[in-house]
């Protein structure tokens, strides 16, 4: 049984947010639906609670967040400082999204906005560099995506792992230690669909079309889950 700490950066507090489960959950359940006897334990970073002693985990995850790794807050300074922390421990860490990017800039990495705007819906990215933990991903495999930022620059020792037209750096690993992806294996068909609606009024009828015509192929979120448990477990 492995303990891991999920380091929630989600800062949404509007009442769409209230509807839905939080990120901390949403990682809980990723993880746990392939790991069931896992423990969990959430700290909101936002709020700065932070894990008072990395060595009580076997791993930590990174969540997603509206907020970008520039905004310049207190609490994304801590979480800077905790990844490079985790990171000379050698403890696994995994990043979704923001959680991608946050590490990618602590560790010496860019961070840009997306060149082709806004990013949501079904992505589908090439798996290139084989992993251990993920033999199990297909060539091509999708998953949900709500990004308007992504890493430009990998950090140093960093090997790029899965790409696709709008994203050419989808995913990277570090040794064993270190394994992101840009997208969003925690989201649910159906949170997907209800972000696609609830932003539909903030972005051109077009990239709404565009979310909602590939919200048709649909994420099997085991098997990309599969891939963090066997990272975790190494």
């Amino acid at each position: 049984m492995k303990t891991l700490a999920i380091l929630m950066a989600n800062t949404d507090v509007s009442d769409f947010a209230d509807k839905h489960p939080k990120d901390g959950e949403k990682f809980t359940q990723l993880i746990m639906g392939v790991r069931p006897d896992w423990q969990c334990d959430v700290f909101n970073v936002v709020q700065s609670v932070f894990p008072e002693t990395l060595e009580n985990y076997d791993g930590f995850m990174i969540t997603g967040s509206p907020a970008s790794v520039h905004d310049g807050d207190e609490w994304i300074e801590k979480l800077e400082k905790c990844v490079r922390d985790i990171r000379a421990r050698n403890i696994p860490l995994f990043g979704a999204c923001f959680g991608h990017q946050i590490i990618a800039k602590a560790l010496g990495g860019t961070v840009r906005k997306n060149p082709s705007g806004f990013v949501l819906g079904t992505v589908i990215s090439k798996n290139i560099t084989d992993m251990p933990w993920a033999d199990q991903l297909p060539d091509m495999f999708p998953l949900y995506a709500a990004h308007l930022e992504q890493v430009t620059i990998l950090p140093e020792g960093a090997i790029r792992v899965a790409q696709n037209s709008t994203c050419p750096n989808a995913g990277y690993v570090i040794g064993k230690s270190i394994y992101t992806t840009q997208y969003h294996p925690e989201m649910t068909p159906h949170f997907i669909e209800a972000l696609t609606l609830h932003l539909s009024n903030k972005f051109d009828t077009d990239v709404i079309k565009a979310a909602q015509v590939s919200l048709k192929t649909k994420v099997d979120r085991n098997v990309f889950a599969e891939s963090v448990a066997q990272f975790l477990e190494l």
